[in-house]
């Protein structure tokens, strides 16, 4: 999978990029990155991105002839004009923005089905709407909460799609992690079986491989109703009746403990 990043500051990525799964994974040829630099297509000898605002205000807002420019040279996507307006793109290209749709599990699952995804990283008090609405397919976010730039939220969403790419990850990985479903992770135990007194759960050391399943699903049900209770709403009718009884189990329980 290619992913295309448009950004003032491309040094901002190598660092993240370059290391552990996702470093393993380029060498390995499953995924590749390109950086583009907005600036390159800036106007004048000073490479200008930014103008004020038409109608005053505060900050900067971003031009878009850069953007436009990177886009259509640096990607390879034409984008026409109100004249003539251009087909769709092949793949999403992705506005970050606060003001886009919230990034989730299930919207990195859909990205991670395409083999190529573009990542605009806006900067300034905003962007020219001429962008938004005829540059990008798509604007997305990473929660209800302001950032200086688009660069850190484009490097969330490029780690959480590009693990999901087959064989950047063990296989059985991702199916269970938290909000593969709408569901948190069960909780984990490792060597030694005994710390300061704290002991592992006996099931998980008994080798009955169905039980430990069946307690795993439980414990994500109990910490999902702890912490995540919203999510059930989500969950309930993908529940099999099997589960739905371990559901009411893991309530009764909870509600014994005083914990509803």
């Amino acid at each position: 999978m290619r992913f295309d990043i448009l950004t003032l500051f491309p040094g901002m990525f190598e660092p993240v990029l370059g290391e552990s799964i996702l470093g393993r994974a380029v060498n390995q040829g499953l995924i590749e990155f390109h950086t583009h630099n907005i600036r390159d297509w800036g106007l004048g000898r000073h490479k200008q991105v930014d103008d004020y605002p038409y109608g005053g205000g505060a900050g900067m807002v971003f031009r878009p002839e850069a953007i436009f420019g990177a886009i259509e040279e640096g990607l390879g996507v034409q984008l026409g004009t109100a004249e003539e307006p251009a087909p769709p793109p092949d793949f999403p290209i992705l506005l970050m923005s606060p003001q886009g749709q919230v990034f989730d599990q299930a919207m990195a699952q859909e990205l991670a089905a395409y083999p190529r995804l573009a990542l605009v990283c806006g900067h300034y008090e905003g962007l020219d709407e001429r962008i938004v609405r005829y540059a990008v397919t798509r604007e997305v976010s990473v929660g209800d909460f302001v950032l200086t730039g688009g660069e850190l939220a484009a490097m969330v969403i490029v780690d959480a799609v590009a693990r999901l790419v087959p064989e950047v990850l063990a296989e059985e990985s991702p199916g269970e992690e938290s909000h593969s479903r709408p569901l948190l992770e069960y909780p984990h135990y490792t060597r030694p079986a005994n710390f300061r007194g704290w002991t592992v759960p006996d099931i998980l050391v008994s080798g009955h491989h169905a039980k430990v399943a069946e307690w795993r699903f439980k414990e994500s049900l109990r910490r999902t109703l702890q912490r995540r209770s919203d999510l059930l709403a989500k969950l309930e009718p993908q529940l099999d009746i099997k589960e739905r009884k371990l559901l009411e189990q893991v309530r009764e329980e909870e509600e014994s403990q005083g914990h509803s």
